[in-house]
């Protein structure tokens, strides 16, 4: 019974638990039991809740009684470690902030909590979500259940091996520059990053706060529909949440399976987005998926990005600046640990535990985002990399006076082995050349599964962009397309993985 329980996608077993087929209990000890089981060996958690079986059976006590609960009340979600919750450490992937306790839920851990979602625990994650690989969390990297000698995607591979591995239905991930689409396009899941201030920040642990966005992961878009729905809408307590009022994600992702929403649709291939860099397997599953949008009568437009060549450089002048602002109140006198300097000074102090406390990708991104912002080379760095960002913007401008949304590969190659791109922060920055744009625009991405790469069998992702605030069109695009793909693939990818123990 729990290896059933533990394959059911969200909707279905929201379902099940609705009509009282099963109880929040059961489900909650099946992927509880299935974490004991192969989390050894994945480690897509830091922490595992020890609270998950009261709140599950709180859920079933008020379904007892009666009671008119929300569409996915009882069922799990594993929680990206970048979230802060009160009753689990939140360490940001961090030793600085080791066994850290909130006072505060985050946000969107407040709304799941709220609609009657059941934490399991939270998921590793690269150090204050700085990397594609999740090696560097210092907490140990994670693996990808496909292939446990490969990298789960990063910042949030934690999160993505969860659901990937049936550890978990539903997790929250974020996405800086493609924190939540790339471990999705390595793992062969669903993952979303919602139009800038659709979704709370406040509670996560800031990277770069224009540019952070959380967002859900899954196994199908209908599950990240009903996710969406929980944690979205305006805050108060965010000053980049936007105040207005959003449609049904889960619906708009109902319309696309049973609906022609294809025929019609003008999907924009970018034309300086050359196949070179992108493994033939990633190329030849773009093309396959575009060739499938078409027979259902989807129009290929070639359009024109000229500037998003230059969305990495920008992004890494950005995204330093903006952490080594963000990360400086972790001074060993406010947040964090302390580690002590007989006879020193605060500043000796500051300096110990912050040469302590971070590791070396955050230590450099810090350095070349004060480089960045020092006196002399603010303009020549930081402000030219925003003027770029603002030609990107326009060049989405552009695109989607002609398109609906735009197409590319979710990243340029399947995983990678772990410890092969560590050495090389270039090689590791260059994961994210096709999720950058999104983040620095502010628009809204998903990445769902293409296909299988023919050189190695590993998860491919296809990308789709649209306009800011039209995130519905991104469910009905992507599960149209995901209804094509499982239907043609004779059931979900996920199915064809090589997972450990029993979940096949």
């Amino acid at each position: 019974m729990s290896g059933e329980l533990i394959r059911l996608p969200a909707a279905e077993l929201a379902g099940k638990l609705a009509s009282r087929e099963i109880s929040s209990v059961e489900a909650t000890q099946a992927h509880l039991d299935r974490i004991a089981a192969v989390d050894g060996d994945i480690h897509a958690f830091l922490h595992v809740s020890d609270s998950a079986l009261s709140a599950a059976a709180q859920i079933d006590r008020r379904r007892a009684a009666g009671e008119d609960l929300g569409p996915v009340a009882g069922v799990p979600l594993a929680v990206k470690d970048v979230l802060v919750t009160t009753d689990m450490p939140s360490t940001s992937g961090s030793r600085i902030l080791e066994g850290y306790l909130s006072p505060y839920d985050a946000t969107v851990v407040a709304r799941a909590r709220a609609a009657g979602l059941i934490p399991l625990g939270k998921t590793n994650m690269d150090e204050f979500a700085m990397g594609s690989s999740t090696e560097h969390s210092a907490y140990g990297p994670t693996h990808n259940p496909w292939d446990l000698e490969r990298i789960p995607g990063g910042s949030g591979g934690g999160s993505a091996a969860a659901v990937a591995a049936f550890e978990a239905p539903l997790a929250l991930g974020s996405d800086t520059g493609g924190s939540i689409r790339q471990p999705a396009h390595v793992t062969g899941t669903v993952g979303l990053k919602p139009t800038y201030g659709g979704v709370s920040r406040y509670g996560a642990i800031a990277l770069a706060s224009s540019l952070d966005q959380v967002g859900p992961v899954t196994r199908s878009v209908l599950d990240a529909g009903l996710l969406h729905d929980v944690i979205g809408g305006h805050d108060p307590h965010d000053s980049t949440s936007l105040d207005q009022s959003w449609p049904s994600f889960a619906e708009a992702a109902r319309e696309g399976a049973r609906g022609d929403v294809l025929k019609g649709l003008k999907v924009g291939v970018i034309r300086e987005l050359p196949d070179a860099g992108f493994q033939a397997g990633v190329s030849a599953s773009f093309r396959a998926a575009l060739a499938v949008l078409e027979s259902q009568g989807a129009e290929i437009v070639e359009i024109s990005a000229p500037h998003f060549e230059y969305g990495v450089a920008a992004y890494y002048l950005i995204l330093p600046a903006e952490a080594s602002s963000n990360l400086a109140k972790f001074d060993s006198v406010r947040f964090g640990m302390r580690l002590e300097v007989p006879g020193g000074t605060v500043e000796d102090v500051m300096a110990r535990t912050r040469d302590a406390g971070f590791g070396d990708e955050v230590k450099r991104r810090i350095i070349l985002g004060t480089y960045a912002l020092s006196a002399g080379y603010y303009d020549a760095y930081y402000g030219s990399a925003q003027k770029v960002r603002t030609l990107i913007q326009r060049d989405f401008d552009d695109a989607f006076a002609q398109v609906d949304v735009i197409a590319t590969p979710s990243a340029p190659t399947t995983a990678f082995k772990l410890g092969e791109k560590i050495d090389d922060p270039m090689q590791m920055y260059l994961n994210d050349v096709t999720t950058i744009p999104a983040n620095l625009a502010g628009v809204p991405g998903i990445s769902i599964p293409s296909g299988l790469a023919e050189e190695d069998g590993l998860p491919v992702g296809i990308q789709f962009l649209a306009p800011a605030r039209q995130d519905a069109r991104l469910y009905r695009v992507g599960a149209a397309l995901e209804a094509l793909l499982v239907d043609r693939w004779g059931g979900p990818l996920l199915d064809r993985a090589p997972i450990l123990g029993e979940a096949r």
